[in-house]
């Protein structure tokens, strides 16, 4: 049995593992890669295997950088399934339709920008279209947690809460290699959740397994408590609110989102912040906020106890505003006083997000909320870092709007939750670590070294494993 890595090695983004076994190949995931353009679109245009040759994916989660890329690899000629949860395949339905049109609107958006410029400035085009999208979609096949499927000749998966974002799974196969005879417990995590986090159950322990592969994105890193959250948003909130600011807010339109309302939702209820306006400037987040209300599987007690037991929505109150059109998104460009927009993409990298920030990272007044992870290259990295000036759609701004960063909201376990989940597996032979820069893996290796894990592997890009007893 062999592993090839072929994304998210030795960085955070384009999750793609790929599993040779009985003749037969098995993706892990189908992300795709995020950061600076020209280092990005060759490695997402470029999978490292013939997409006609596999067999099998299974995706862990919906978000774009474990899922963008599938509709590429439908479009290079992969006609088989694709094995995810139910909440996942709902969730994929309408993100990956979104990440179409996003690609499609920002290539025509930049283009058009370029040509004024340079009338022989070469086009940019997108990755893939709605079509490919839609075809995607049709080779979906929902699995529930906990209930163990045939993927291929000789192996068998089962699904188990990541506790990450709605429908994410761990990912457990039971490998039976016809050529050596023996039988082998594989696990790969995903992007593993962390404990108390609101809306969702905490992750399931993962069944025994001699072989993980796990992420790291906060290898080397701890998050704030979440039972701070509250208080610091609170004060946040008030703050840029008593000085007329807006604070634009990058989200993740699945959880990140929904777990900012849910916690302005409580703020508000409690009359702790100032009534002001709020704003989910995302189509896609609307959607997804309607596929949350439609999983209530996933959540934990603490949301049933505080909303749906009472009747009431977690994901829409009093203050909350929905937009939908691009008509409605422009007119936010010209509210006058305190107000909160959540927008996507999570990473500053497209859709409406940058509209928002071109128009006010350049008063002081204003906030940027940084509430989840910004991989390197990114240009929610760049404001994440403070750089005095930042270029959106190609043109540069100044960055005098203030920048705060909440780490309590990441949906990532850090390294206390990491290390702690690792030696709670049985029987565990060997770990690599995925998803992470190089310095947060390197790190976290080395912390498993001193708890007694000694066979830890950091793979690099398209490099081999070969499974052997």
């Amino acid at each position: 049995m062999k592993i090839q890595f072929w994304g998210a090695a030795r960085e955070v983004t384009g999750s793609r593992h790929l599993i040779e076994v009985n003749g037969k190949k098995i993706l892990l995931d189908c992300g795709m890669f995020q950061g600076r353009r020209k280092d990005t679109e060759e490695k997402n245009k470029t999978f490292g295997f013939d997409p006609k040759t596999l067999d099998a994916v299974i995706l862990s989660h919906a978000h774009i950088d474990h899922s963008g890329c599938l509709p590429l690899l439908v479009k290079q000629g992969y006609k088989g399934p694709i094995f995810s949860t139910f909440a996942t395949r709902d969730l994929c339905n309408f993100m990956l339709m979104d990440s179409a049109f996003i690609q499609q609107k920002d290539a025509e958006y930049i283009n058009k920008k370029r040509k004024k410029k340079d009338p022989k400035a070469p086009l940019i085009k997108p990755l893939y279209d709605e079509e490919d999208a839609q075809q995607t979609l049709c080779q979906f096949y929902g699995i529930g947690y906990e209930t163990a499927f045939v993927v291929s000749d000789g192996v068998i998966c089962s699904f188990y809460n990541a506790g990450h974002i709605l429908g994410s799974a761990l990912v457990h196969l039971v490998i039976k290699d016809k050529k050596s005879k023996k039988t082998y417990r594989f696990a790969f995590t995903g992007d593993l959740g962390r404990k108390n986090l609101p809306i969702l159950v905490d992750p399931t322990p993962m069944p025994p397994s001699e072989y993980l592969i796990i992420e790291s994105t906060y290898g080397n890193r701890f998050h704030e408590s979440m039972l701070d959250a509250s208080a610091e948003l609170k004060k946040i909130v008030n703050r840029v609110a008593k000085r007329g600011g807006k604070i634009i807010v990058p989200a993740f339109s699945v959880e990140r989102t929904q777990e900012m309302i849910y916690h302005l939702n409580v703020l508000w209820q409690k009359k702790q912040i100032p009534d002001l306006p709020i704003y989910v400037d995302s189509p896609l987040s609307v959607n997804i906020s309607e596929v949350f209300i439609n999983h209530p599987e996933c959540y934990d007690r603490e949301i049933y106890e505080q909303f749906i037991s009472n009747r009431k929505n977690p994901f829409g109150f009093g203050r909350l505003q929905y937009t939908h059109s691009v008509d409605e998104s422009k007119a936010l460009n010209f509210i006058n006083g305190p107000a909160i927009i959540i927008s996507s993409s999570g990473m500053c990298e497209n859709g409406r997000i940058l509209h928002h920030l071109k128009n006010n990272i350049e008063d002081s007044r204003n906030m940027v909320l940084i509430v989840g992870y910004m991989a390197k290259d990114t240009l929610g990295r760049r404001i994440l870092e403070k750089q005095p000036v930042v270029k959106i759609f190609d043109e540069e701004y100044r960055l005098k709007a203030e920048v705060e960063v909440m780490n309590a909201f990441s949906g990532h376990a850090d390294r206390s939750d990491l290390l702690e989940y690792i030696k709670k597996v049985k029987s565990l032979k060997k770990v690599f670590l995925v998803h992470g820069e190089e310095s947060q893996s390197l790190a976290l290796r080395e912390y498993l070294h001193e708890t007694g894990i000694k066979n830890v592997e950091v793979p690099h890009y398209g490099e081999t494993h070969t499974i052997e007893e």
